[in-house]
């Protein structure tokens, strides 16, 4: 059974020191070019931090810089209290093959244009935003280190990344006692359990805090979509028509949404917030990502906090998504192989 949780009911960041919220804040939402404007990104952004929230979430990527330049106007009177995540990666402007890219030359570009975004020296957790497949780890963990060694990064982070670059990452770092990553930024919710076969297990494994992003699929998740639901209306900048055109509303998401629905009518919650809390019954997530366009979308999320899901409701959630782990998953919980491994006999697990 999950427990009701608050802002301020902070939790280590991996196995870091770090401590944070149950929920952080995204802002990709943040600026006219993808959401809400500066007077609403505010309302948000207070919200979320009036409520003891000190976890914000953002980068370079985001609505051109913006997203950022918002942030760190907002978080300057309270910039030692809250933890300020960005990430690099991701080209803002077009023409420059080394201004995008995990490679060294970028990363310290990025979080120079960051640093002076944000209106701060340091940036507490750095993210590789999407794995580029061809820069060396080496090249990408001793560029972290050296940023940290220089106190303008506290802490590091991986996002998007198969899960076998992950481990092979966070062990050089531990061999060659350089800076070891303390959060993985993944898509996960009741509609993407793919994380569940090897990222979450990985991060499980090896000490580092999941932070999901899009817990609520794109929207599928938020009630709108469930059997019965009035059509939900697209505003400037909302994704519903792209999620209809590329098939995302089918049978599938829709049963998953009705049984989410199923839960939320039943304890007299709202279907965005039983999806956020099912992602927080997983142990090894730290902080799920909840960003708006509203401050109404807001206060619904964070209300996920409050949200008590039993046995009973998570052996339905799970009922109605399960996906196949496939192989070697699979095959390891043959009761045969099992007992092979055991001798027959009884072992307990850690």
């Amino acid at each position: 059974m999950t427990a009701s949780l608050s802002l301020d009911s902070y939790r280590l960041l991996g196995r870091s020191g770090l401590r944070v919220s149950p929920l952080c804040l995204g802002t990709m939402t943040f600026g006219e070019t993808w959401g809400a404007d500066k007077a609403e990104s505010r309302r948000i952004f207070d919200a979320y931090v009036d409520r003891g929230g000190n976890f914000v979430d953002t980068a370079g990527y985001y609505a051109q810089g913006r997203s950022e330049e918002l942030t760190g106007k907002f978080a300057a009177e309270k910039r030692n209290q809250l933890v300020l995540s960005t990430k690099y990666s991701l080209a803002v402007t077009k023409g420059d093959p080394n201004a995008a890219g995990n490679g060294r030359k970028n990363m310290v570009r990025s979080v120079e244009d960051s640093l002076k975004r944000l209106q701060t020296d340091h940036i507490d957790l750095l993210f590789l935003h999407v794995w580029d497949d061809t820069t060396p780890a080496d090249e990408i963990l001793r560029g972290f280190d050296d940023l940290v060694r220089q106190g303008k990064v506290l802490y590091i982070g991986i996002s998007d990344t198969p899960a076998w670059q992950v481990a092979r990452l966070q062990t050089i770092a531990e061999l060659r006692g350089w800076t070891q990553l303390a959060a993985l930024q993944v898509e996960y919710s009741l509609l993407q359990r793919a994380t569940e076969r090897d990222l979450i297990p990985a991060a499980k494994a090896l000490g580092v805090g999941v932070m999901p992003w899009s817990p609520l699929a794109n929207g599928l998740l938020s009630g709108k979509y469930a059997t019965g639901a009035q059509a939900p209306s697209d505003p400037e900048g909302g994704r519903g028509a792209m999620i209809t055109a590329v098939g995302r509303v089918n049978p599938v998401t829709v049963a998953v949404a009705d049984a989410v629905k199923a839960v939320a009518d039943e304890i007299g919650a709202s279907s965005a917030q039983v999806a956020i809390a099912w992602t927080l019954a997983n142990p090894t997530v730290t902080a799920p990502l909840v960003g708006a366009r509203t401050l109404r979308q807001f206060e619904d999320n964070i209300g996920a906090l409050g949200v008590t899901l039993s046995s009973d409701h998570l052996a339905s959630l799970d009922a109605a998504s399960r996906i196949e782990l496939g192989f070697p998953h699979d095959f390891l919980q043959y009761d045969f192989i099992k007992a092979g491994l055991t001798g027959a006999t009884s072992v307990r697990e850690r």
